[in-house]
């Protein structure tokens, strides 16, 4: 089964995408029964960000972190978007002349910014088009989204079989949305969900000291050191619980209702097991930024053997439009 999932290049990957999305996605890769289909999505984050430079460090961040954490890039199909535009805008363009205005007018992450239509470009209200033009090209089965995206799917479904009802049923294969309910929310430091949106995001690839000035800024409540502590209301505690072992969640639920220790003491066992946890895949996003050349080869060969699988589509998309 060929899954695909795309990623933007609009920041470094946080401990919310690692544990919601990426963690997930490489454990669905490593299936035999399975083809995934990885790409960075650094078309779509045109949309948003528009800094050439910071797009590129972005885009390596992102290649090095699916690696760190154990994406297969020599199994699987492991690509930038950029690097194989003219196969993903030109079955866009296609697609595009089956979308009605109201579908594109409709799509949530349009309507999101339609009271403000000056700040809307024409990147976002076709992001839906592309989107579908990059599942479609390459023949992707399912496609893992938040429930969020659930409408996305939905259109690039009806694009594609609007095609297939004018051209020939077999051209394009519809995929289907992968849902899972029991994704994990991840608090940020605030509190709120986790997302770079908010800024309340911890990146666990910071260097230590780094790391530790952020865990320290997770806002906590006022209950003074010697008092016992509800772990079940605390942000430290319910990031602890997500990346910590049972027996150590055990023992700081334990502590917390003693009392005597303050959030000062939490903090610091977070950091520690956030270092601990994730020693492997600290160690290789840092060799990878570190070895640029490598992380090149490894997406240059992914978008080598992506392209032959876009020709074939194109040229089944071509004959059929009699192009």
């Amino acid at each position: 089964m060929r899954i695909l999932t795309g990623i933007q290049a609009s920041g470094r990957p946080h401990l919310g995408n690692i544990l919601g999305a990426i963690r997930p996605a490489v454990a669905l890769s490593k299936q035999p029964e399975n083809e995934s289909f990885l790409f960075i999505a650094d078309l779509h984050t045109l949309v948003s960000l528009k800094d050439g430079e910071q797009l590129k460090q972005n885009t390596y961040a992102i290649a090095a972190a699916w690696l760190a954490c154990g994406f297969d890039s020599d199994k699987n199909y492991f690509y930038r978007q950029s690097k194989l535009a003219g196969y993903h805008t030109e079955l866009m363009w296609y697609l595009s002349c089956f979308a009605p205005f109201p579908m594109l007018a409709n799509a949530t992450s349009f309507k999101e910014k339609s009271e403000k239509l000056g700040s809307v470009n024409a990147g976002l209200f076709t992001y839906p088009v592309l989107q579908a033009a990059d599942i479609m090209l390459y023949d992707a089965h399912l496609v893992p989204v938040g429930k969020d995206q659930r409408q996305h799917l939905e259109m690039t479904r009806d694009l594609g079989g609007a095609f297939n009802r004018q051209y020939g049923e077999e051209i394009l294969v519809l995929p289907e949305a992968r849902i899972d309910e029991a994704v994990m929310t991840i608090p940020g430091i605030d509190g709120q969900k986790m997302s770079k949106s908010y800024g309340n995001y911890i990146d666990i690839f910071l260097d230590e000291k780094e790391l530790l000035k952020v865990v320290k800024k997770i806002v906590t409540d006022a209950t003074p050191l010697e008092e016992p502590k509800n772990p079940d209301t605390c942000n430290v505690f319910k990031l602890y619980e997500l990346v910590a072992d049972k027996e150590e969640i055990a023992a700081m639920r334990a502590k917390y209702l003693a009392g005597g220790f303050g959030y000062g003491h939490a903090k610091q066992e977070l950091h520690a097991v956030l270092v601990r946890v994730f020693a492997k895949e600290r160690e290789l996003f840092n060799y990878y930024m570190n070895n640029i050349d490598e992380l090149d080869a490894k997406l240059k060969l992914g978008e080598e053997k992506a392209e032959e699988i876009a020709k074939v589509t194109m040229e089944r998309v071509r004959k059929a439009l009699h192009f």
